[in-house]
């Protein structure tokens, strides 16, 4: 999977929205509601690394394989940071982003989360 298919992917999540931030963060942010499941950075020389909030337990086993990292400053809320998408096996990648993006849903309230999906 290639960083457009993954920009697609977020996109298409029930309820997600799509956030460009310049300079200084240079981020495209994927949200649900007020928050944020998935992000790119945007700039050299880091740009197009993919960072995903895991659980606890998942942050430990990715952290320990090559090319992922704990996402700088948001490592210690398990944020990681995929390096390069296209090496990344695609249905893994694809679960991180579900796995996310129902976490960041479920933090919503009831009201704002029939809102954002329509059920």
């Amino acid at each position: 999977m290639d960083t457009e298919q993954l920009k697609a992917h977020c996109a298409s999540r029930p309820g997600a929205a799509q956030v460009l931030h310049g300079a200084p963060s240079n981020i495209l942010v994927y949200k649900v509601g007020d928050k944020t499941f998935a992000y790119f950075k945007t700039s050299e020389p880091e740009q197009w690394r993919f960072s995903v909030r895991v659980t606890p337990d998942r942050f430990l086993e990715l952290t320990d394989m090559p090319g992922v990292k704990p996402a700088r400053y948001m490592g210690r809320y398990h944020w990681i940071t995929i390096v390069d998408v296209r090496t990344f096996p695609e249905d893994y990648l694809l679960e991180l982003v579900r796995g996310s993006h129902e976490r960041a849903l479920a933090s919503l309230s009831k009201a704002k989360r029939k809102e954002l999906t329509g059920s």
